[in-house]
């Protein structure tokens, strides 16, 4: 197994998220940070910083020379960052030193990095956007489509009063939702670096803060209106709303496994994964490794979260930290939401079995109605004490509680007490508004 399976040929179709890999490959990183310097010396030479024919040039031929990733190892292994080895390969393939000359003027390395990264992120967002809005108009035909289909809501792993299956899956949808109208504060956060070797831009002169706010409009990012070397609260916000999603895709992954339990057998999920020697398995592969990716998820935030130490105007090992840790966050958000994507359409309700689980035989799932139905002619407690007796005498005689509970009281009146539709609440409703609110934003 390779160091990180996510980038694996053997785990691929398990783990790896091509759309987002793309993004963090060497190639794209160098791609990103050429047109960034591009873009720059366009803006510099509009504005009079560097001649304006240098500008033309360079930016034209940012888009079109190729260098090889390899060949700037060695440098950025001496320099810990790759721009000086790119800025000397650049200059050398641009074969016309009058105009290579003005490459990289006034910038730091972190400037284009860090502006090159934006330019990523902002596409892994328009990734994550799309998928969220295929995996919301899922969930929302689904909870629409169940929001009276009974099943038995469980609390601790015990069964514990009837819901919906349709409100199960609004439960699901609205965090994702939440984090889909969110985005637009992060791509709003989503800026470019251009603050210079120390965060003050001197090396630009006056015109500084003018290139710098040409350069956002340029390459479409925002102008962040000063440096930003050393305040990471961008990317973590990013991370913690990847996290928060990549989590929330567990929490169904985490659902579902339970539900395909032999015993429990309320969900098809439409494919599933074999066993080398039990032929009978059927194993919710999808669901695991949803689960999978949000413990890992919260793993490495933890170490983005903690590069967001940076000390003085730049910090050597808490920017490397980052680099470790980003990338993969955004793989593994990235492969959730792709595998979210084929699980949600995939996933069909059996409406029987969530029906028999509900009485499970016994009806003791109705305890907490009885003693409230009680409670209108006794007091409360004493009508929760009669109920947990009851429930004691159905399990060890094996009768149902509305057996023992007409029993006990004949004169009553229990209606449709002992049936889940009775006791849905207001799950149907939670399941159509998530619904409403998916199809209506």
């Amino acid at each position: 197994m390779p160091a990180t399976p996510l980038d694996s040929l053997l785990y691929r179709d398990l783990l790896h998220d091509p759309q987002t890999a793309q993004l963090f490959s060497d190639s794209a990183e160098i791609r990103a940070m050429m047109l960034v310097e591009g873009a720059l010396a366009k803006v510099q030479g509009q504005l009079g910083v560097i001649p304006e024919v240098s500008g033309a040039f360079l930016h034209r031929a940012s888009m079109e020379i190729q260098i090889d990733p390899g060949g700037l190892a060695a440098e950025t292994g001496r320099s810990a960052v790759p721009v000086p080895a790119l800025v000397a390969a650049m200059r050398t393939a641009l074969e016309a030193p009058e105009h290579a000359q003005h490459l990289h003027f006034g910038a730091t390395s972190q400037d284009i990095m860090d502006t090159a990264l934006m330019l990523r992120l902002r596409q892994m967002l328009a990734i994550q956007n799309e998928r969220l809005d295929t995996i919301l108009a899922q969930l929302a035909d689904m909870a629409d489509g169940h929001a009276d289909t009974p099943m038995a809501g469980r609390t601790y792993g015990q069964v514990a009063t009837p819901t919906s299956f349709g409100a199960l899956v609004a439960s699901w949808g609205m965090p994702l939702l939440r984090l889909k109208q969110d985005s637009a504060r992060l791509k709003n956060a989503l800026c470019v670096s251009l603050s210079g070797a120390a965060g003050t831009l001197s090396a630009m002169g006056p015109k500084g803060p003018a290139i710098r706010a040409a350069l956002a409009q340029s390459l479409g990012l925002s102008d962040p209106g000063g440096s930003w070397h050393a305040e990471r609260d961008r990317i973590t916000s990013l991370a913690a709303w990847m996290t928060q999603q990549t989590v929330s895709l567990g929490k169904i992954g985490e659902d579902l496994s339970r539900m395909t339990q032999t015993e429990i057998a309320e969900i098809d999920l439409g494919q599933s994964g074999g066993s080398s020697t039990m032929p009978q398995k059927q194993n919710p592969v999808q669901p695991q490794v949803l689960v999978a990716l949000a413990k890992m998820a919260t793993a490495t935030n933890s170490a983005v979260q903690g590069a967001a130490l940076h000390a003085q105007q730049r910090d050597g090992a808490a920017w490397i930290t980052e680099w470790l840790s980003l990338p993969q966050l955004c793989m593994l958000t990235g492969q959730a939401t792709r595998v979210a994507v084929a699980l949600s359409s995939s996933v069909t309700a059996r409406e029987d079995k969530m029906r028999t689980n509900i009485d499970g035989g016994l009806g003791l799932i109705y305890a907490e109605a009885l003693s409230f139905h009680l409670a209108h002619s006794m007091p409360r407690p004493d009508a929760q004490a009669e109920v947990k007796r009851l429930c004691t005498e159905a399990t060890d005689k094996g009768q149902s509680l509305e057996t023992l509970a007409r029993k006990a009281w004949p004169d009553q009146d229990f209606g449709a007490l002992f049936t889940p539709e009775a006791q849905l609440g207001e799950a149907p409703a939670q399941a159509r508004a998530f619904a409403k609110a998916v199809r209506n934003p």
